[in-house]
């Protein structure tokens, strides 16, 4: 699919009334990348997340004439386009917005290794490259704050926007507050072919919820951090495993969860959970031989569930969203 430049005009108009202002030559090329990320980690409901080592990298050449075209390898190559939803292409307009900016005419390449529709953070991952390749094409920064609120805004919660910008394990708010994630600490994925939107995932929940369940989310959510800032006390982890305010909802859309976790832990994982909406399970450890243990074990459990899917062990990873190259503007004649 594609869209017009006029009808992507047309929606920069529509949202702001800044005055404009001409670059006199854009950079060369830019390129960014962005990490995956899995949020929720069981009890944090919207609130907790961890970067982790998939990457979306996007080079941005601005062109004279031609055509706009995108290149797509990797993760989602039939599937993203230049159309209204691609989220690389709106945290692109709304940064060089805050500029006072129209985008360039440009020649997008992609290289993807986040899977999408799976819980791993792609959406927000393609916004916060947009935005950080916004930042470059317009040669200044925005502040972290401003960032965050913008790739809020366009994701619909801050946790994998959080996670995305900063990298390490985030206790995501206006102001989150970011920390290196443990060492010795290995994530085991099991990624289902069945995707599992977000939007659904959520119309899945309830409006409310009671202060037992509430009261018990806190306690779980407090050992999470625990284990994930102190680095000490990784067992603590199990407590992934023990969600009341999102999970139990979504089983009803995706039943072979508790099966998953089951057998992520029983093969010595410390905790296991649904990776954001899902459909991805999580299991973490403290061991790189038992991460693949794990991850064997929710493949040869979801194969008796007759659920395919594959898996991955990755580490999580410090950084977040970067620019990775950005040549001298072209010179002007």
């Amino acid at each position: 699919m594609s869209t017009t430049r006029g009808a992507r005009k047309a929606r920069r108009e529509r949202s702001s009334v800044r005055p404009r202002r001409d670059v006199p030559n854009w950079p060369a090329r830019v390129s960014v990348e962005a990490p995956a990320s899995s949020a929720n980690l069981g009890p944090g409901f919207d609130a907790l997340a961890l970067a982790l080592d998939l990457w979306l990298r996007v080079t941005v050449t601005p062109i004279d004439a031609g055509a706009e075209s995108l290149k797509v390898e990797g993760e989602g190559a039939e599937e993203i386009g230049l159309d209204a939803g691609n989220r690389f292409l709106i945290g692109l307009e709304q940064g060089l917005e805050e500029f006072g900016l129209d985008p360039p005419v440009m020649r997008i390449e992609m290289s993807n290794a986040i899977p999408l529709a799976r819980g791993l953070g792609s959406s927000a991952a393609a916004s916060v490259a947009g935005l950080r390749a916004a930042e470059a094409l317009a040669g200044e920064s925005l502040s972290d704050e401003r960032l965050l609120e913008i790739a809020t805004a366009i994701e619909g919660h801050p946790d994998n926007a959080s996670a995305a910008l900063f990298g390490g394990f985030v206790i995501a708010s206006q102001r989150p507050a970011r920390f290196d994630p443990p060492a010795s600490l290995v994530a085991a994925l099991f990624i289902p072919d069945v995707a599992l939107r977000t939007a659904r995932m959520r119309d899945l929940l309830p409006e409310h919820v009671s202060h037992v369940d509430a009261a018990h989310n806190v306690g779980r959510t407090a050992m999470v951090v625990a284990a994930l800032t102190s680095g000490a006390r990784l067992d603590l982890l199990a407590a992934m495993s023990d969600d009341r305010l999102h999970e139990p909802y979504r089983v009803a859309h995706f039943p072979q969860l508790p099966e998953l976790v089951r057998a992520a832990r029983d093969a010595g994982a410390l905790g296991a959970a649904l990776s954001g909406a899902g459909s991805t399970v999580i299991a973490l450890t403290d061991d790189e031989t038992v991460a693949r243990r794990a991850a064997d074990a929710m493949a040869g459990a979801a194969a008796g569930l007759d659920l395919n899917g594959r898996t991955l062990v990755v580490r999580p990873v410090a950084e977040g969203a970067r620019l990775i190259d950005a040549p001298a503007a072209l010179a002007t004649e």
